[in-house]
């Protein structure tokens, strides 16, 4: 009889070898939920796009669904380059924080520091205050006039010439509210500390460094291998999204990538590659509410959850990491508008073994048309966002301004739900029975829109 310790031995192998095959075994059975779920997401949602997810530093499932090329019938991949939206102000946030390592700027300085041509009205407004959107400046991309500007090529001092003039909101620091103009202005204060444009720095200090191959500001005359075409959904079916120069997002929204490559950021910076302790530290530290510098960061379920969505004509994004499980979850689509902020969550908690619900096709109930006439009219959300609601037929459709039209379809007879995004609207009447405001239910938030004479 052999000694225990060569018995022990000679069977360490197959047990080392049985951890291996359970192991891999797990990793399948998940990436198979995974598959699942989306299958029923492009059933139901028609998703088009690509997804990663990993855990435990492993990739577990990356794969496209749908066109990249509705035209050509070009198919997704997890090489395919998305439009990020506003994924992009994660990588603004990281260039202001490495010129801050830099000795060229610290990000409580005031901006008329660095713009020297900055109005008297941002006297106050810091650094700090445009990363953290608590700076008063108004978001031009709710102004009115935004859809009739979005076409045209724009230097970033034209850009920002829309709303440098305009009146502060609230006095900086008060409270949040997400402004795309305060990422463009941080593009100016980039270029003008740096020397470089927003595009050069970013590539050389940020995109190099981590290999970000795949990853870079879009311009629209370039070929670019593997650029997905974005698409809108309407109820008639998928169009081309309305053109939107480059030019005009910037430091807020300009940024493509592909699920991979970020993949590649969010392992760079779990692993703290890129930026000091300190800097991170910084990055991942809410100032209002849930929102950082770049991120919104919130414990769920007992789990530090940093994540941004994004979206910009014909695309939307969303990326998910949570940093001690070394997970993460992306969801880049080109067919707008598509839940991709829910798909994130519903995949990271089948990750981790958590109870979500699956996508289902909702209940249309039959009520009378004309009861749609008494729910035309205009909505205010914002003073600067006013949603508009007329019946057309037997439809009832909801527009904004610069965004597409589209259709809500009854649940009861003052609940609506959108056929193509993951929202509700529920129309609220006053004991006389006129309609005088809605709740827009959208990513677990509920917003009242007071409807305008």
């Amino acid at each position: 009889m052999k000694p225990v310790h060569v018995l022990i031995g000679c069977l360490a192998p197959f047990c080392l070898w049985g951890l291996v095959l359970v192991s891999a075994g797990r990793a399948e059975d998940l990436s198979a939920r995974l598959d699942e779920y989306l299958a029923k997401c492009v059933e139901v949602e028609q998703f088009s796009g690509s997804v990663l997810v990993s855990h435990a530093g492993q990739t577990v499932l990356a794969k496209g669904f749908g066109w990249a090329n509705v035209e050509h019938q070009v198919a997704n991949t997890p090489q395919t380059k998305f439009r990020l939206g506003s994924i992009t102000k994660q990588f603004t946030a990281a260039a202001i924080l490495l010129l801050q390592e830099q000795g060229k700027l610290d990000v409580h300085d005031a901006v008329e520091k660095h713009l020297s041509d900055a109005p008297q009205a941002w006297e106050a407004v810091t650094i700090h205050h445009l990363l953290s959107h608590t700076s008063g400046i108004p978001n031009f991309t709710d102004f009115p006039e935004y859809s009739q500007t979005l076409m045209v090529p724009a230097t970033l001092e034209q850009t920002i010439a829309r709303f440098r003039d305009k009146p502060l909101e609230f006095a900086p620091g008060e409270r949040f509210n997400y402004s795309n103009s305060g990422y463009l202005v941080l593009g100016a204060i980039i270029e003008k500390s740096s020397g470089k444009t927003y595009e050069a720095f970013v590539q050389e200090n940020i995109c190099e460094p981590l290999q970000l191959r795949d990853t870079g500001y879009d311009h629209l005359a370039p070929v670019l291998a593997h650029r997905a075409a974005g698409y809108d959904r309407q109820s008639e079916g998928v169009v081309n999204a309305a053109y939107l120069d480059m030019s005009i997002p910037h430091a807020a929204g300009a940024l493509y990538s592909t699920v991979e490559d970020l993949g590649r950021w969010d392992q760079a910076l779990t692993a703290g590659k890129l930026l000091s302790a300190r800097s991170f530290a910084a990055m991942y530290t809410p100032v209002k509410g849930d929102y950082a510098y770049g991120w919104t960061v919130r414990s769920k379920a007992g789990r530090k959850e940093i994540a941004h969505g994004g979206g910009v004509n014909g695309f939307n994004s969303y990326i998910l990491r949570y940093p001690e499980e070394k997970a993460c979850v992306v969801v880049l689509s080109n067919v707008a508008p598509a839940p991709t902020e829910r798909m994130a969550h519903d995949l990271a908690a089948i990750v981790f073994g958590e109870p979500y619900t699956p996508p289902k096709q909702r209940q249309v109930a039959k009520i009378d048309p004309n009861l749609y006439d008494t729910y035309a009219g205009r909505y205010q959300i914002k003073p600067e966002v006013i949603l508009t609601i007329e019946r057309s037929g037997d439809r009832l459709l909801v527009q904004t301004a610069g965004q597409p039209t589209l259709e809500i379809l009854p649940a009861s007879e003052t609940e609506f739900f959108f056929k193509v995004v993951d929202a509700q609207i529920k129309f609220v009447r006053n004991d006389q029975g006129r309609v005088t405001h809605l709740v827009l239910h959208h990513f677990n938030h509920d917003i009242q829109a007071k409807r305008l004479e």
